[in-house]
């Protein structure tokens, strides 16, 4: 995804962060350039890790770019990152031609069922997963669930009826952080994962993909539509979740106690936790099957390690110590960390999220729109949803009216 949710820990760090020193400073050996998304307290973490891992024989420079990650595969220069931890490993492919190899003896992590269509070319690794992100999880208040009578739902339809039921208690249901596009994506891919998975396949893997063909892809926002309609279920309505990003939503539920759920992925812990005003009341559940027998939808996000050419020996040794099994355990102290194919360390809610991604025959993919290139972006699809969620707030909307304007203006995407 997008990495503006990297910043909602805290600001952007406005300079570089140094573990050891720079040669281009002391004329000391080349330090290992390390390009990050992360901020605040995820980038204070990372630090926690690289600290973890001992003595090196080489400093450890780290460079926080936020939202301009995707820079790192510009133009080289002798203050070029030489690992970047990639949130979008959807990018992956596009960028083979600026990636060396992943050294073999560690190349077998990147090609994991969730990790090999995106990571490994033509039989070589071009990437290693770091931190794995679980985006259909939905964290909740269990105390407002207790008042109203209701359990978390089993099925899509008994989220809208759980909705209903809490609105008539006098509980707004959900909170939304629309300012956040991939927030709005999060929510359909999940819904299209539900109910159709081999089109969610299709499109993920087409050289030219067209979401607005597939039929499919509108019933899926007439189903997001009918939930995000819904009388009084947003807090603040349409105009207040469009300006509000991720970690407003967070606070919104667990700290104001103005909703009662958010989906949120595993990433949110530490937001939740310090602004739970009962540490007892913190809840978690997964997106719920479309319909009764269907398996639930899962989708995947990440980070993960790459090389950009030209590459040095310090930097596959330091992609070899941090791909180490120990090696985030400072990070997962911290919560909000997942490791791929570890399910043991974890609080009791981030250890559901790390057993359900390891399940054999869980529905799981990885997040569509990272995949579908500028269809998928801040131009694309975060646009046309958001204009969609405007439309389906008006008091006198129609949903099918909404769907078809959304699928015409993903046409006009698609052909632009």
């Amino acid at each position: 995804m997008p990495s503006s949710r990297r910043a909602f820990l805290g600001t952007a760090a406005a300079t570089l962060l140094l573990t050891g020193c720079s040669s281009d400073v002391l004329g000391l050996r080349r330090a290992v350039r390390v390009a990050v998304s992360w901020s605040g307290e995820e980038l204070r973490a990372f630090h926690k890790v690289l600290d973890g891992l001992g003595a090196l024989d080489y400093p450890v420079e780290v460079v926080p770019l936020g939202d301009d990650i995707s820079t790192a595969f510009g133009a080289r220069s002798t203050r070029r990152p030489d690992i970047v931890m990639l949130p979008q490993p959807g990018l992956v492919p596009r960028h083979l031609a600026d990636l060396e190899p992943i050294p073999d003896d560690i190349a077998k992590l990147g090609q994991a069922r969730l990790w090999k269509e995106l990571l490994v070319h033509e039989g070589t690794t071009y990437g290693v997963p770091f931190k794995t992100a679980h985006k259909s999880a939905v964290w909740y208040r269990p105390s407002v669930f207790r008042q109203a009578g209701v359990q978390p739902p089993r099925l899509w339809s008994e989220w809208l009826t759980l909705n209903q039921a809490l609105t008539q208690a006098g509980v707004t249901p959900l909170a939304l952080a629309a300012g956040d596009g991939w927030v709005l994506t999060d929510f359909l891919e999940n819904i299209l994962l539900g109910i159709a998975p081999s089109v969610y396949a299709g499109l993920a893997t087409a050289t030219d993909p067209r979401p607005s063909q597939h039929p499919e892809v509108a019933a899926a926002l007439r189903l997001l539509g009918t939930m995000w309609s819904a009388p009084n279920v947003l807090a603040g309505g349409v105009k207040e979740s469009l300006v509000q990003q991720f970690p407003d939503a967070l606070v919104e539920v667990f700290g104001h106690r103005r909703a009662a759920m958010v989906l949120a992925s595993d990433f949110a812990e530490p937001v939740v936790r310090s602004f739970a005003a009962d540490p007892d009341d913190i809840g978690l559940f997964t997106f719920p099957p479309m319909t009764a027998g269907a398996a639930a939808p899962v989708v995947v996000g990440g980070d993960v390690m790459v090389l950009p050419k030209p590459t040095t020996e310090d930097a596959r040794d330091l992609v070899r110590r941090l791909s180490a099994p120990t090696a985030a355990d400072p990070w997962i102290a911290e919560g909000g960390f997942l490791v791929d194919g570890r399910t043991s360390g974890y609080s009791p809610e981030l250890t559901r999220l790390a057993e359900q991604l390891t399940k054999p025959g869980e529905q799981l993919r990885f997040d569509l729109s990272d995949q579908l290139g500028r269809i998928g972006d801040i131009n694309g699809l975060w646009r046309v949803l958001t204009d969609f969620l405007i439309a389906v707030g008006r008091r006198e909307a129609d949903v099918a009216d909404a769907v078809d304007d959304a699928m015409t203006d993903l046409r006009t995407v698609e052909e632009s």
